[in-house]
């Protein structure tokens, strides 16, 4: 069983730490977590523990005690983030997408759409006219 220790002193060291849960049933490892800059203690660590009954009763028996001067807490500890269930929080994963859209109020317009600058004109309440050149740089045809 895995064990999450906090609020330990600074000068806690793995081997305190690991004669601690000692008294409660057989300690695999303990492990305090270091700052990687000061490489001084960030105050909490990790207790691995043989036996999932005797870390259940370390946990009731050592959370909220002094220890070192301050008052500790001891609880199950819960699985890094990469190691939980990933799941993707939009169906059918993916986005981004299609560049030719526009939103106006409650209506997607296509670029592509023959009628978007009329459905855009009518929404601003007017027949504006448009006109568009035409590809082979002939008149200006209206639309």
């Amino acid at each position: 069983m895995d064990i999450f220790v906090a609020k330990l002193n600074a000068d806690t060291t793995a081997d305190q730490l690991k004669e601690l849960f000692a008294q409660y049933g057989s300690v695999l490892s303990a492990k305090l977590i270091m700052d990687r800059e000061t490489g001084m203690s960030k105050c909490y660590g990790f207790v691995e523990m043989e036996d999932d009954s005797e870390g259940s009763n370390a946990i009731e028996q050592l959370n909220d005690t002094n220890f070192m001067g301050n008052f500790i807490v001891v609880k199950r500890s819960e699985p890094k983030a990469t190691e939980r269930r990933s799941f993707d929080r939009r169906p059918g994963g993916g986005g981004g997408g299609g560049g030719n859209r526009r939103f106006e109020g409650n209506r997607r317009f296509d670029r592509n759409d023959r009628n978007f600058n009329r459905d855009r004109d009518q929404d601003r309440g007017g027949d504006r006219r448009r006109y568009n050149r035409d590809d082979r740089g002939g008149d200006y045809n209206r639309y």
